[in-house]
């Protein structure tokens, strides 16, 4: 894997367990925790960051942090201080280029970014796929304007695909993090049965078991991409019984 994800935390146990949980999803990207104060209260060190960096800028391909185009570091924080932390951070790196921070929800924009990383996007993309985990909010839809929290648009989408889920389980949290963090990842709006193709919160909300119809609905310069790679996913059962 060229790129390398840091999460800082106030609490070390809530660092550990949310790298734990996208690890189940990324088992290939090098996800450091930087969680906690060096005496294990609540709190942020920087000594902690400065570290995690350190070790994500030597792991994966070797390039390090100063890697740019697909290598480098991706940040993720909970709380204000600890973006502040993380900031005074990228002060202390030699060249700090390679490292981005992301404005996104800690949980579900380090699924997304592991994720997208775990696929091979590069490190823009994954920062990307975290903070479109955020919503569509933040972001225009297709037809220009702010969507809310679905995409929306009255123009006809420029792709448009069908698929049967075959996988028992359904759209549960692994499959939606799958999906989310790949469409996150490129250039189009997806909607899949009307909710927002890059949010996995939203995906779940489907309640989508084993026999439902995903509708997927694509605008954009990657559309035919978007629906392809869902397509793919589902036909394969997201690699599940």
């Amino acid at each position: 894997m060229t790129v390398s994800i840091v999460v800082v935390s106030h609490s070390e146990k809530i660092a550990d367990g949310v790298v734990e949980l996208a690890a189940q999803m990324a088992p290939d990207v090098v996800i450091l925790p930087a969680g906690g104060t060096d005496d294990g209260r609540i709190g942020t060190s920087l000594e902690k960051v400065l570290a995690a960096l350190e070790q994500a800028g030597t792991s994966g391909d070797g390039t390090g942090t100063t890697g740019m185009g697909a290598t480098g570091t991706v940040v993720l924080t909970d709380l204000g201080s600890a973006v502040m932390t993380a900031e005074s951070a990228l002060e202390f790196l030699e060249n700090p280029a390679g490292v981005l921070l992301a404005d996104a929800p800690l949980v579900e924009g380090l699924v997304a970014a592991a994720v997208a990383a775990q696929g091979g996007a590069d490190v823009h993309a994954v920062r990307k796929a975290a903070e479109a985990a955020r919503g569509a909010a933040a972001q225009p839809g297709p037809g220009g304007a702010d969507s809310g929290t679905e995409p929306v648009s009255s123009a006809a989408p420029d792709c448009t695909g069908d698929f049967e889920l075959v996988n028992q389980a359904g759209m549960h949290a692994r499959p939606a993090a799958k999906v989310a963090g790949g469409l996150a990842s490129l250039d189009a709006e997806v909607t899949i049965n009307g909710v927002d193709g890059a949010s996995m919160t939203g995906l779940m909300t489907l309640g989508a078991g084993k026999g439902t119809v995903l509708h997927v609905e694509a605008w954009g310069a990657d559309a035919e991409r978007a629906v392809e790679y869902v397509g793919g996913l589902v036909e394969a059962g997201f690699g599940e019984p």
